[in-house]
C-alpha cells in the first residue's frame, strides 16, 4: 500500500490519525484506531481462486476478541475458495496483514478491513496461494539479482447504461473526454478517490477510447492507472480496483465489466503492467539518457515467455476475440519504442529531459537543478480483465529473472525489435490463440516457473487443466461456423475477475 516517509497530504485517514505510513502500522496502532473511532465491524479480506475479494465478516465484542482475531486470524474452507485444495484437508487459516488496514467506504456501520494472507495447517504460508507465489517469485528475483520487481496496472473497463440523449455518445472517440461528452466520470472519480482513501497508490483515471451505442444502451470505456509499487502491492491495489468499482458502479444502478471484448468492432479492455526492476532505491531500466542492458534482458525474458504468459493473463475464450491482428491488442511477440502495436512497449520516460519544458510552461520558475529520471517502465500490452493477477505478476517476475541470469537475453530482444506495424513485420512468433494453446505454451515452459519451488507443480497441472476445459481449441472456426456466437461468449464471460 502507501509507502512513503510523509504523511501530511495522505488521503488515508487512518494513515493521518496514527502519523505514520501504512507499512509500519502495528497491532497496538489498529486497536487503537478502532477504540477511539468507536468502530463496531472488522472484515478480512482474502482474495478466492475467481479472483474475487472475499469477505468474513466480525462484530467486534470486546479487546481481548478484537486482539485475537488480529492476531490469529480465522478458519476458512479453503476448497470452496480454491480448485487446488482438496475437501478432504481443506482447511485453511486466514491471517490479517496490518499494513493493509483501510476503512471500508461502503459500510452502512463503521467497518474496518483488513487484507489476509493464507496458512495451511502447520502454519506455514500456504505455497500454492497465488499470492505466496507472487511473494516467491518476488524473493527468488532478489536473491538472484539484487533487484525488486515494482508494477503498475492500467484497468480499463465498459460502463453499461441506458442512452443519454443529451449530448449522444460518439462511437470510439471517447479517449480522455471530458464531460458533458463523456459519461459516467463521477463513477471515475469516486472510484478515485476511494482508492487513495484506502491506500492505494493511484496515478490518473481517465476515459478512454471505446464509446459506442447497441439495443438502446451506451457502452463507456473507462480506465485507471496506477503509480509503481512492489509487485505485491500492485497486484492486491487492483483486486481493490476491480471491487470498488463494482460497489460504486451498482450504487448508480448500472453495470461495469473487465471482460476483455464485448462487442466485435469496438474497443477490447485490456489489463496492460508496466514494470520497473529498482536496485537500493534506484530505477535499474535507465540512467536518464536512454534503456540500459539491465532493460534489455528484462524484455528479453518478457519475450522469450509471453505465450506461456497468456496462460495467466488472458483466461477466457473472450480473449482471444481481443488478441487479433491489425488491432491495437498485440498479437506478434516483439517490442518497440512507444509502439502500440507491439507485445512490450517502451513508453516514454522523460530520458534526456531537463527543465525546459516546465521553465517554458511557467517562466516565471526558477531552474530546477535535478530532474528525475526514475520514471521509465516497461509496459506487457497482452494481459485484460480475466487475469489472474497474482500468478500473473509472478510469472512476470519469473521472466524478468530468468531475462537478468541467463545468457543472450538482450541479443534476443535486440532480434525482436520493431520500429513498424508489429502486425505487418514477418517472421514473428505469435501469441496463443486460445487458452487451450496458452496452456500447452505453459506445459512447455512450466520448469522454468517451477524452478526455485515458486510455482508448485500441482498448480500449473490445474491450472493448465482449468484452460484446457474452457474448450476453446478451435475458437475461430467455431466462430465463423457459428457454432458459438460472440454475444453468447460476452454474456458467459461479462464478469471476469
Amino acid at each position: 500500500m502507501l509507502s512513503t516517509d510523509t504523511v501530511s497530504l495522505s488521503p488515508n485517514p487512518l494513515v493521518q490519525a496514527l502519523g505514520k505510513p501504512a507499512k509500519d502500522f502495528t497491532k497496538a496502532d489498529i486497536i487503537g484506531y478502532i477504540e477511539d473511532n468507536h468502530i463496531p465491524m472488522l472484515n478480512l479480506r482474502y482474495v478466492g481462486g475467481d479472483g474475487r475479494l472475499k469477505t468474513l465478516n466480525f462484530a467486534i465484542q470486546s479487546k481481548a476478541h478484537l486482539d485475537r482475531v488480529l492476531t490469529l486470524g480465522e478458519r476458512v474452507d479453503g476448497s470452496s475458495l480454491f480448485t487446488f485444495v482438496e475437501a478432504t484437508s481443506s482447511d485453511l487459516y486466514v491471517v490479517p496483514r496490518l499494513s493493509t488496514a483501510f476503512l471500508n467506504p461502503f459500510a452502512s456501520i463503521p467497518t474496518l478491513d483488513i487484507l489476509c494472507s493464507f496458512y495451511d495447517v502447520e502454519g506455514k504460508p500456504l505455497a500454492s496461494a497465488p499470492q505466496e507465489i507472487l511473494r516467491k517469485a518476488q524473493r527468488a528475483l532478489t536473491a538472484a539479482t539484487g533487484c525488486e520487481l515494482q508494477a503498475l496496472g492500467e484497468l480499463e473497463y465498459y460502463l453499461f447504461s441506458s442512452q443519454d440523449s443529451l449530448y449522444p455518445v460518439e462511437e470510439q472517440r471517447g479517449y480522455h473526454e471530458s464531460g458533458p461528452f463523456s459519461k459516467w466520470e463521477n463513477v471515475r472519480t469516486e472510484t478515485l478517490l476511494h482508492l487513495v482513501s484506502m491506500g492505494c497508490a493511484v496515478k490518473y483515471a481517465h476515459s478512454e477510447v471505446g464509446n459506442f451505442v447497441a439495443d438502446g444502451r451506451q457502452m463507456i470505456q473507462q480506465e485507471i492507472e496506477f503509480l509503481p509499487v512492489d509487485v505485491m502491492d500492485a497486484a492486491d491495489q487492483m483486486v481493490l480496483a476491480k471491487w470498488v468499482l463494482r460497489e460504486v458502479a451498482h450504487s448508480y444502478g448500472i453495470e461495469v465489466s473487465f471482460s476483455p471484448k464485448i462487442a466485435v468492432g469496438q474497443a477490447g479492455s485490456g489489463m496492460h503492467f508496466h514494470t520497473r526492476l529498482v536496485k537500493d532505491g534506484v530505477n535499474q531500466f535507465s540512467t536518464g539518457e536512454g534503456l540500459t542492458e539491465k532493460a534489455l534482458q528484462v524484455i528479453g525474458g518478457y519475450l522469450s515467455h509471453a505465450a506461456s504468459l497468456t496462460a495467466f493473463g488472458n483466461t477466457v475464450p473472450t480473449s482471444f476475440l481481443r488478441l487479433v491482428p491489425h488491432q491495437e491488442a498485440p498479437t506478434s511477440i516483439c517490442w518497440g519504442d512507444r509502439n502500440r502495436s507491439v507485445l512490450v512497449r517502451v513508453p516514454l520516460g522523460w530520458q534526456n529531459i531537463d527543465d525546459s519544458m516546465f521553465r517554458d510552461a511557467n517562466p516565471s520558475e526558477a531552474p530546477i537543478a535535478h530532474m528525475p529520471n526514475d520514471s521509465q517502465t516497461i509496459e506487457l500490452r497482452s494481459p485484460d480483465g480475466s487475469a489472474a493477477i497474482h500468478l500473473l505478476l509472478a510469472g512476470i517476475a519469473v521472466a524478468a529473472r530468468i531475462g537478468l541470469t541467463e545468457p543472450g537475453m538482450a541479443d534476443y530482444a535486440r532480434e525482436r525489435k520493431v520500429d513498424g506495424d508489429a502486425s505487418q513485420t514477418p517472421g514473428l512468433d505469435q501469441l496463443p490463440d486460445s487458452c487451450f494453446e496458452a496452456a500447452g505454451r505453459l506445459i512447455a515452459q512450466r520448469e522454468d516457473y517451477e524452478a526455485l519451488g515458486v510455482f508448485p507443480a500441482g498448480l500449473i497441472d490445474s491450472w493448465a487443466s482449468h484452460l484446457m476445459e474452457m474448450g476453446d481449441m478451435h475458437l475461430r472456426d467455431d466462430l465463423a461456423d457459428s457454432k458459438v456466437s460472440v454475444e453468447e461468449l460476452v454474456t458467459r464471460y461479462f464478469h471476469v475477475g
